[in-house]
């Protein structure tokens, strides 16, 4: 991982063109911003360019609109509510490279912002093209990536930019780096990682970089039911993977070598049905009956998980424990989300979440803003808990 990433901060932007490369991939439905999660995250780095004087250009993608310009995946209905955020007044271009989007840059004022056309209406922008990226830059003195979600895409905008411009972290990349580093290079131990969702054919390169880094490691979801077969349990109709059971002994092996402790369901919550209040029973992981399939942790489990969070000091979690989209069937998720909130609050663990329907399933919950960092991040989070060295953040520290 890169440990020594240039900041943006202390750096002098002072009268300089800032091209930033923002994650502005959110939901817009008949031209009307759905939710602006992603942009109020940021505000922060978009306070710091203004307060010391640049003059910024801002750049995304959005969608996946294959090298054309499709209206629907236009930026331009970002441009009100930015400058609503911002309280600045926003410009547009309709291309994000070009003459006229150049002559903008070159007219812009200290404490102006234009916001480019979306990268992706270019197909040059998936295929890391340098003319591409050259043309991207002109009329720009410092590229600041700010765009973390999207840093395991080796993209023009996010990597081969950095080829013409000095470039640095913005503060919610470099939140996103600390908080990380913090639960997977430097945790305060003893450290448990949450592990939940429905398939270990998707997360094994992450179990296996986890059994090296934690003390505890707890399995939910409809993973943990490969993990009980394996062991000999009849899980009844309950999802698991044939393929994977084979992995799922060899990681328990593993994990014995790395004196990781894996924490399994000791009870679950089963029903006939998967669906809204559907009847349900609280069964032993050992006795699953053949017509009902597991469908969330039971009340025992959920005493053990939380005994492991009262004894570590820092928590990574991924994934949900159980099928918390339909009641009654978020009961186990829940309960150890509020959990780790009321240990993090009381300034008894440090908690960092994200990756998939983590977020979610924290959001039903009501406790996000309890936990110390919830990353906002999907791909580039799990690539990152797979060890891997994302292209984004690397040529970051090497430009």
């Amino acid at each position: 991982m890169s440990n020594n990433i240039k900041s943006i901060v202390n750096e002098d932007v002072s009268n300089k063109v800032v091209i930033l490369r923002a994650d502005l991939n959110i939901p817009i439905v008949n031209g009307v911003v759905q939710d602006h999660t992603r942009l109020i995250r940021l505000i922060p780095t978009i306070n710091y360019l203004l307060e010391n004087q640049s003059k910024l250009v801002i750049c995304s993608h959005l969608g996946r609109p294959k090298g054309n310009f499709n209206e629907k995946f236009s930026l331009k209905p970002l441009v009100n509510v930015l400058s609503e955020i911002t309280k600045t007044k926003v410009d547009f271009n309709s291309s994000c490279i070009g003459d006229e989007a150049l002559m903008k840059k070159k007219a812009l004022e200290q404490g102006e912002i234009l916001l480019l056309e979306n990268l992706r209406f270019h197909e040059s922008e998936i295929k890391n093209d340098y003319d591409f990226a050259h043309e991207l830059s002109k009329g720009c003195d410092v590229f600041v990536n700010d765009a973390f979600s999207c840093s395991h895409r080796a993209h023009a905008s996010l990597h081969a930019i950095t080829k013409f411009l000095p470039s640095f972290s913005g503060l919610l990349l470099d939140e996103e780096v600390k908080a990380l580093t913090s639960v997977l290079q430097s945790p305060i131990k003893p450290v448990a990682a949450l592990v939940g969702g429905a398939k270990i054919s998707s997360k094994i390169n992450i179990i296996e970089y986890l059994l090296t880094k934690m003390n505890y490691l707890v399995i939910g979801g409809a993973m943990a039911n490969t993990f009980l077969v394996a062991q000999g349990f009849n899980m009844g109709r309950s999802l698991f993977e044939k393929d994977c059971i084979d992995i799922a002994k060899s990681i328990l092996k593993i994990s014995e070598i790395n004196n990781c402790q894996i924490i399994l369901p000791l009870d679950l919550v089963v029903s006939e049905k998967f669906q809204t209040n559907a009847k349900f029973e609280i069964v032993s992981s050992n006795a699953v009956p053949p017509e009902m399939m597991a469908l969330d942790i039971g009340p025992k489990t959920i005493s053990k998980i939380s005994s492991v969070f009262q004894k570590v000091n820092t928590l990574l979690w991924n994934g949900p424990v159980g099928a918390f989209e339909i009641p009654p069937f978020g009961e186990g998720t829940f309960k150890l989300a509020r959990e780790a909130a009321k240990l993090t609050v009381n300034k008894n663990l440090i908690t960092v979440a994200g990756g998939g329907d983590t977020t979610s399933a924290l959001n039903n919950a009501s406790v996000v803003d309890d936990f110390t960092y919830v990353s906002s991040a999907g791909g580039a989070f799990l690539e990152w808990l797979e060890g891997i060295e994302l292209p984004g953040i690397s040529v970051l520290s090497n430009n």
